[in-house]
Parts: C-alpha cells; sequence; structure tokens
C-alpha cells in the first residue's frame, strides 16, 4: 500500500530526488564511490555545493550582494547565531512571537542582549497572527517566523521597518512567491521543503555583518562560514546534496511560481473539507491558515478512535498534531501529490457519512 507521509519534518521529498540520493550513496556521478564517503574538498562535492548555492540564488532572485551557506545545527542553532551576528553591544531586538519557535528564538537572544517583543499571539494559544501591531525603531533588527509548523498559522504580510529584518522561514522556504529582497537574513532547516535533517539554509546580505562590536565564536560568525564556502568544518554531505536535487527538481517543474498555484489548490482541498465537514473544525483563525501545515480538530472526541482507524487503514501517517496543540495537522509541503491529499478528504468525509448513517439508525430505534 502507498504510503500518504503527511509529518511535520523531517518530511515528504520528491521520488526522482530520493531515487538519484540513494544510487549517489552506492555510486555516486559513476566514479565508483559513494557520495558519503568522497572528500568533501573533492572537485565533485564543491561543484554541488556551488550549484546548490547558485540555485537558491535562482530560486529566490536574489541581487548581488548576498551570500548563500549551507551550516549545520538546525534553525534552532540560528536563533543564537541570528542575535550574535546582528544584535550589537549594548543594543536591542524587535521579536514577533507567533510561536514556540518564535519564542525560542526570544530565549536566545536574550542571551546577547535586549529583547523586546512588540507583538505576539499567545493569549489565544497562537492560533492567530497579530495585526495592528507597532514595530519598534530602535532596534538593531526585528525577527519573525514566516510559518508555524506547530500551529499552523502563516505571515501573509511581514513586519514594516526600517531596521534589518530578519525571518525564521524552515517551514515554508520556496513554497510561494515573496519578495526576499527586503529580508537581510533568513534562515531554514531543511528538513521541510529541501531536503532531509542535517543542514541549514542561511541567506545573508554582505553588508550588514560585522558591526557588532562583539567577538564572535568562529563557528558562529557568518563571515566565517562565508569566507569558507560553507565549509569552515566538514559540511553535511548527503544533505546538501539531496538539498541540491530538490532544488534542481523544484526549477524543472517550473519554479516557485509553478509551486505557490499547487500548494494553493491542496490546501484549498483540505481547508473546503474541514470547513464543510461536520465533524471537524479548524484550529488557526481563517485569515492566517497557513499552506503548509494544517491545523484541525475533531468537534467531538467520541469519534476519535473510529477516525484514527480510517485514516491509518488508508495509507496515511504523520496525521497527529503536535503533542503541545493535540488534534491533527496534516503537513502539506511542496513535495506532497494533490491524490495524497484527496485520500484524507475521503477518509474524513467516509467518517461524516458513517456517523451520519449510524445517528440516523438511532432516530429510527428511538421511535
Amino acid at each position: 500500500m502507498k504510503k500518504h507521509n503527511f509529518s511535520a519534518g523531517p518530511c515528504i521529498l520528491p521520488q526522482e530526488v530520493l531515487k538519484k540520493a540513494s544510487e549517489a550513496v552506492v555510486n555516486f556521478n559513476g566514479i565508483d564511490l559513494s557520495l558519503i564517503e568522497i572528500s568533501h574538498r573533492s572537485k565533485e562535492f564543491i561543484e554541488v555545493m556551488e550549484n546548490a548555492r547558485n540555485l537558491v540564488k535562482e530560486l529566490l532572485n536574489l541581487p548581488e550582494g548576498y551570500s548563500v551557506l549551507f551550516l549545520q545545527g538546525g534553525a534552532s542553532l540560528e536563533f543564537l547565531m541570528a542575535a550574535y551576528n546582528l544584535l550589537k553591544v549594548g543594543g536591542k531586538a524587535g521579536y514577533l512571537d507567533t510561536g514556540t519557535w518564535s519564542s525560542k528564538a526570544i530565549k536566545e537572544a536574550k542571551l546577547l542582549g535586549e529583547v523586546e517583543v512588540f507583538a505576539s499571539s499567545k493569549d489565544q494559544s497562537y492560533n492567530y497572527i497579530p495585526k495592528n501591531y507597532t514595530v519598534p525603531t530602535d532596534v538593531d533588527y526585528v525577527h519573525c517566523t514566516s510559518n508555524n509548523t506547530i500551529f499552523g498559522t502563516q505571515l501573509k504580510e511581514f513586519p514594516k521597518t526600517d531596521s534589518l529584518l530578519v525571518c525564521d522561514m524552515s517551514s515554508d522556504i520556496f513554497s510561494r512567491q515573496l519578495d526576499f529582497n527586503k529580508f537581510d537574513l533568513i534562515y531554514a532547516g531543511a528538513q521541510k521543503n529541501m531536503g532531509p535533517a542535517g543542514t541549514t539554509l542561511v541567506v545573508v546580505k554582505d553588508e550588514i555583518l560585522g558591526k557588532t562590536g562583539r567577538t564572535i565564536p568562529s563557528m558562529l560568525d557568518y563571515q566565517v562560514h562565508i569566507s569558507k564556502d560553507s565549509m569552515f568544518n566538514t559540511p553535511p554531505v548527503f544533505a546538501v546534496y539531496v538539498s541540491m536535487l530538490t532544488l534542481q527538481w523544484l526549477k524543472d517543474l517550473g519554479g516557485i511560481s509553478a509551486i505557490e498555484k499547487i500548494n494553493q489548490e491542496k490546501a484549498t482541498l483540505l481547508y473546503n473539507e474541514i470547513d464543510r465537514n461536520s465533524l471537524f473544525i479548524g484550529f488557526a483563525e481563517k485569515e492566517d491558515r497557513s499552506l503548509m501545515n494544517v491545523t484541525f480538530n475533531l468537534i467531538d472526541e467520541a469519534y476519535k478512535e473510529a477516525f484514527d482507524k480510517l485514516w491509518n487503514d488508508a495509507g496515511i501517517s504523520g496525521l497527529k498534531g503536535h503533542r503541545s496543540v493535540g488534534g491533527y495537522r496534516a503537513s502539506i509541503y511542496n513535495a506532497m501529490p494533490i491524490e495524497s491529499i484527496q485520500v484524507l478528504v475521503d477518509v474524513m468525509q467516509q467518517l461524516e457519512k458513517n456517523y451520519k448513517t449510524k445517528n440516523q439508525k438511532d432516530e429510527s430505534i428511538s421511535k
């Protein structure tokens, strides 16, 4: 049976990417050596790294003056690295708090200086994106999280600021068209839309670095990594290679504009069923719903056992919601085919049909 992988991350990747990656593990580019046993200084892997960086620039339509890095440590390390590289000694940073990951970023930044949380949706369990907030003007940078994986919300508009704009795009990078030039620093863990866990994409405007007045440890210094072409230490070669393959897959598909249309179609199909179906309710406010992570709940937990059996029997995997939220979460990243969305919709409709039939029988007996 085909499995329909709705995992939030590590998540589904294109089948053709997985096939090429598996072949490379055995014999990379016909050199009779595995990708994961060749030197990262070899011309074969240097070409992979260069291709990966160039594909990022092309797909994001970045002008000159930006550096692309493939680092390690996940977005969780970037919470600290962003502050180390941009928060001046004695300075202040502004943060938009929209979920678990932004709150973790805030915690790390506070280790290095003053942080002003200028808006938060914590008061309603992060089920919406704050609006009509005032962005502080006396900050070194403004930080936001574009998509909130756990809660299923997504920024449709970004903070307007004359300060540097930093964004954690871990769970929706390359999924929709944005003016990426307005961001001074973007970071994203690969394990959502790019590749396997193990590498983190960083896109940074060169001119903003080296101005904090602090001494930065080498492994946390973007300028050090830029000077070494992402190979200050041994890079995660497999994760970078699979990311390169995925970015090439996206380019061949037609780029971000093409995948955005597909993602809209997938999300619309699922959200329409959530709103139509009498047994389900969405978690996030409608205007702030994510195109990547669809969060929803049963209206009555009495249906849980039956629903869980239906979706498991249908070959659906990874549908349970995050432990801090509960309910269900369908992560529908770039590589998720619409056919898998339809399977989930069919299961939801089957649950409703089963219980309507049961209720009708119960009413008939009671009469």
